[in-house]
């Protein structure tokens, strides 16, 4: 056998495993989706942070920093606010941080949202996202974070 077909038979069978493993995620582009918050019906844009996705991988700052010129969408105490990403297949692993001062918390996701603290400030958060390999643990296809900050009036 010939050297030349050797190497084109093992390089068609690594883009065949390549494209079969993507399309086993679902995941495609080369940047993450965007995310939307919802609040009172009105769409509000978060920041792409962090990401790892089929184009590569990026590392930003964190959220305070990321936004920092970024006015903070103004909600009442409590208010209800979702997530909202018009992509397929959805992440199927979420975590969310608030940041208020020094003072970093996990947030409870119920029902793809969360509610506006209590108390009155302005609160960033981190909204992280995996698609995760649901046969092979610790397997992930692509995950991304998303900056947003809140002013509770």
């Amino acid at each position: 056998m010939n050297k030349y077909f050797f190497i084109f038979v093992v390089l068609l069978v690594l883009i065949i495993a390549g494209c079969s493993i993507e399309g086993m995620s679902g995941v495609s582009g080369d940047k993450p989706p965007e995310v939307y918050i919802v609040i009172d019906n009105d769409k509000y844009e978060t920041k792409l942070g962090t990401y790892c996705w089929t184009g590569g991988c990026a590392d930003t700052v964190g959220p305070v920093e990321l936004l920092k010129e970024k006015e903070p969408i103004k909600v009442t105490p409590g208010e209800k606010i979702t997530f909202s990403m018009d992509y397929k297949p959805k992440p199927n692993e979420f975590y969310l941080v608030q940041i208020n001062g020094s003072n970093e918390s996990g947030v409870l996701i119920e029902e793809n949202g969360f509610s506006a603290p209590i108390q009155k400030g302005v609160y960033y958060y981190s909204y992280g996202v995996w698609w995760m390999d649901e046969k092979n643990e610790n397997v992930s296809f692509g995950d991304a974070f998303y900056a947003f900050v809140l002013e509770v009036k």
